[in-house]
């Protein structure tokens, strides 16, 4: 049986930190840190239970932050371009490198990472980590990289804004003067001439809200011009593939590629095929927002999975927030169509509000309908944000974040319902309130059903909204329905986002049942798999098929084709002998 990716994205900085006295703007002195050796095999056994396939450890590599580790031989960050006192994970300061805040024994971090990789494998999961290839820290230097490999930057010619063998772009002439303190004196930071902003920002002026804590990368697009310089091929791409194949050595077995519609189609066209020849195996994972570019990232740029925010995220949040029409879900598969595979679902991740805050649903029990069809819509992959299955609130205003409705990813800082599921590695419902087990034991059941059922991990969609737009049963703005379906079963699934209850009589066209070749009859022992129950049900194009659903909750109704008996069809002879007077 095909595998539905199932992705489970932990920050270790934050995911292990047993801290419960966390004070706003704290040092890692005060704050503390998780590390790489306490996600331990109770810990990742825990994790895998709840269905997952992969796990996604963020700010794994090196990157800028306040913390002094020059005793480590460690060079220290000015900290007036770093953002929070831990620093951002996307600012890369060193792509060879473990954070040192991760690791127990920092000379070791990359032998600890390497033993997390192993424990994980050990554990049945996969590991993904960041490739953050659009920009890098201020004072991006690598004191751990191969012999013979050479720094970014080192051979620039900082006189030109752009040349095809430089690493980054420069505004010549100009002193680097963000709208941000850059201190005063021997402390301050300085830097001439300026270099580019990591978000396209090409002036020696970067405002507060750019992202000015990070130099971009220069893949050989001059952006004063807009020409296009790969032949041959630019010096930055010789840099990046060797850094992806530096981390396959490792063992990883997936990257995340952070913004990839920022650096050009063409060098993912050249990479992703030059590491999967090595590593044949290895998943890309994009992080793109330009629906326009999705079939091209796929299609010509390699990529097994990208972010589906624009289309599926932003509507389920519009439905669950705006009371915009569940019908509108319609509109998000056909966006993808015949690229569904390829889409990676979330409800959340580090970039985006909690479910449970009061920014977004308010209520993290409301989650059912949400989930039930991000992660059943279609055979591409899940992910789940460390603390959601737990109904993590973001309630915390951590320091350079503040109170967002975000978890932190700046600060040093714990998170409260994963510190007490974690309870000093236990890993139990000790200290969980009971909404918080009933919420989990929900999630563990959804993405459990996503592997173990073939029909959502490999089976065909079929969209039952357009026969029941006119169902005085059915209200298509706050339901929506949907099948599923193997040559040997068929899911019915419906959700509810509505606050009231609803019997529904859901009308099956006889397409449905041509298309995906499935039985019409009566369906003795179909079962209901989130609740368990079981029932004879009537599963054809001229009966509706009947369920009830509660408030913010869903059904799965599970139909056996073998279970299925279709009514004999009479024969002429009975036929005319039943119609005589």
């Amino acid at each position: 049986m095909n595998k539905k990716p199932v992705i489970y994205q932990l920050l270790p900085r934050l995911f292990a930190n047993k801290n419960k006295n966390c004070i706003p703007y704290g040092t890692l002195e005060q704050n503390g840190s998780g590390k790489l050796n306490d996600i331990t095999p109770t810990v990742l056994k825990s994790i895998k239970e709840l269905g997952i396939t992969h796990i996604w450890y963020t700010g794994i590599i090196e990157h800028a932050h306040k913390t002094d580790y020059t005793k480590y031989g460690i060079p220290n960050d000015n900290p007036f371009v770093i953002k929070g006192n831990a620093g951002s994970p996307y600012a890369i300061k060193d792509y060879y490198d473990v954070d040192p805040d991760l690791a127990v024994n920092v000379p070791e971090r990359i032998k600890e990472f390497e033993q997390l990789v192993a424990r994980t494998h050990k554990a049945g999961m996969k590991v993904i980590i960041d490739f953050v290839p659009n920009h890098v820290a201020r004072q991006y230097h690598s004191d751990a990289k191969p012999v013979g490999i050479k720094d970014l930057g080192c051979e620039d010619d900082n006189s030109k804004f752009f040349s095809q063998s430089n690493n980054f772009y420069y505004i010549p002439r100009q002193l680097f003067a963000p709208n941000v303190n850059l201190g005063h004196g021997d402390s301050a930071y300085k830097e001439f001439p300026a270099k580019a902003s990591g978000n396209d920002c090409f002036t020696a002026f970067p405002g507060e809200f750019d992202w000015y804590d990070t130099i971009k990368l220069n893949y050989g697009i001059d952006y004063g011009d807009g020409t296009r310089h790969f032949e041959p091929i630019p010096d930055t791409w010789f840099k990046m593939l060797n850094i992806l194949r530096y981390w396959a050595s490792k063992g990883v077995d997936g990257f995340r590629c952070d913004m990839v519609h920022m650096v050009p189609l063409e060098f993912w066209q050249w990479a992703i095929p030059a590491v999967k020849e090595h590593y044949p195996e290895m998943i890309f994972i994009a992080e793109i927002y330009d629906t326009n570019l999705y079939r091209d990232f796929i299609n010509i740029g390699g990529f097994d999975f990208l972010y589906d925010k624009v289309t599926l995220y932003d509507t389920l949040r519009a439905i669950q927030c705006s009371n915009v029409s569940a019908a509108c879900i319609t509109n998000c598969w056909q966006a993808v169509d015949g690229i569904n595979a390829n889409m990676l679902n979330f409800l959340e991740n580090h970039d985006e509000q909690r479910f449970g805050s009061k920014q977004y649903a308010g209520d993290p029990g409301l989650v059912i309908p949400s989930l039930i069809v991000s992660s059943m819509i279609n055979t591409g992959a899940m992910m789940i944000y460390a603390g959601q299955e737990l109904g993590e609130q973001a309630a915390d205003a951590e320091g350079y974040s503040g109170y967002d409705g975000r978890t932190t990813i700046f600060d040093y800082w714990s998170i409260p319902t994963i510190r007490r599921w974690f309870n000093d590695g236990k890993c139990d419902e000790t200290n969980l309130s009971g909404r918080e087990i009933w919420l989990r034991n929900k999630y563990k059941d959804i993405l459990n059903i996503c592997n173990n059922e073939k029909a959502i991990s490999e089976g065909k969609f079929f969209d039952l909204m357009y026969v029941n737009y006119q169902n005085p049963s059915f209200n298509p703005h706050r339901q929506y329905t949907f099948l599923r379906s193997t040559t040997t079963e068929t899911l019915l699934i419906a959700v509810n986002f509505s606050t009231e209850t609803c019997d529904l009589k859901i009308n099956i066209p006889k397409h449905a049942f041509e298309f995906l070749n499935i039985p019409e009859g009566t369906c003795s022992n179909a079962i209901e798999l989130l609740s368990g129950d079981k029932m004879n049900k009537i599963f054809k194009n001229d009966s509706p098929f009947e369920c009830f659903v509660g408030p913010y909750d869903a059904v799965i109704w599970k139909i056996t084709h073998k279970n299925v008996t279709t009514p004999k069809k009479k024969s002429s002879k009975q036929s005319s002998k039943n119609t005589k007077m």
